[in-house]
């Protein structure tokens, strides 16, 4: 175990200095793979915590396995550091985390270094290694893991990314999404991550998306959205193509409410549409607006659902006619 993991234990069990605290605190804030690195070793502790301690494996046989899991290769010198009693309970957390199947959780998310992809103003195509390509919407924050072919672990920060995966069985395609796991074997599928909810919504293939003990499988034209504290998935069937609009530069609608509409053309031309009467929000349209301009699909908008649209405070207010 690094110094930096110890710093971190340190600073979860209260037991910083306040320079040691504010070195946390700065390394956090330094890159978003360190703050996604904290979340998941905080997730380690959170989930060692919450575990039912009178439990019936064997302890000492599964540390043991941990201990082989994450030790160094024969070429690499290894430095043997001491734990103190007050980490016995990063012994009790690996012991947990393989008995309640999370191992693969560490591995992919904890053990690799990552490299970090961003789209900004402009919608990106990426490839990674093992060929599997990934559009990425505006202002996308995505990091892969530097060993990809061998270790195919994508965690999404924060946005919108297609992922069109390369099929390998022996090697699952796995995306972690603040806690949220979407695994696949080789598939097309959209995954969205924005405000502590994600959507995944499947093209192509079986895709599993699970958070904490809760699993779902997705086949093609299905698709599940996932908000902070949720225990239970749902599956609903997806019924627009809208999300590809990114792609495809097309908003095609298919009995779309408006408010949704609204949503997705505020992504797309950086505006503020503003729903203010309840009774229009739920307006559907059904058509196709194909590389059009914003003010054109608004005239459009207001003529088709009778509504009008009133430019205030930097705001487009859509209100209804009558």
């Amino acid at each position: 175990m690094g110094d930096r993991d110890e710093l971190l234990i340190k600073y979860l069990l209260n037991e910083t200095s306040t320079e040691e605290n504010a070195d946390v605190l700065q390394w956090i804030a330094e890159d978003p793979a360190n703050e996604t690195y904290f979340d998941h070793f905080k997730q380690i502790w959170e989930t060692s915590k919450g575990l039912e301690p009178t439990s019936q494996i064997d302890e000492e046989l599964a540390w043991k396995k941990f201990k082989t899991r994450v030790a160094p290769s024969a070429q690499q010198q290894a430095v043997i550091v001491p734990l103190r009693n007050k980490y016995g309970w990063l012994k009790i957390a690996a012991v947990f985390l393989i008995a309640a199947g999370l191992w693969s959780t560490y591995r992919f998310f904890i053990a690799s270094d990552y490299i970090a992809v961003e789209a900004g103003k402009e919608v990106m195509v990426k490839t990674l290694p093992d060929g599997s390509v990934l559009t990425l919407n505006k202002n996308a924050l995505m990091s892969f893991a530097s060993d990809f072919t061998n270790h195919r672990a994508i965690r999404l920060q924060k946005g919108e990314i297609f992922f069109k995966v390369t099929p390998n069985k022996e090697k699952p395609f796995i995306i972690d999404a603040d806690k949220v796991e979407i695994k696949v074997v080789g598939t097309s599928f959209n995954v969205k991550h924005v405000n502590e909810e994600t959507e995944v919504i499947v093209e192509t293939g079986i895709v599993k998306v699970s958070i904490g003990s809760a699993s779902i499988e997705l086949h093609k034209g299905e698709k599940v959205n996932v908000k902070k504290g949720m225990t239970t998935l749902n599956k609903e069937t997806n019924t627009d193509q809208l999300y590809n609009y990114y792609r495809s530069k097309a908003f095609m609608l298919n009995n779309t409410p408006l408010w949704k509409v609204a949503e997705t053309l505020n992504e797309a031309y950086q505006v503020n549409i503003v729903i203010e009467d309840p009774k229009i929000k739920n307006l559907t349209l059904t058509t196709t607006f194909k590389e059009d301009s914003l003010d054109h699909i608004l005239q459009l908008i207001c003529e088709t659902l009778n509504v009008k649209q009133v430019h205030s405070e930097g705001k487009i207010l859509l209100v209804n006619k009558s």
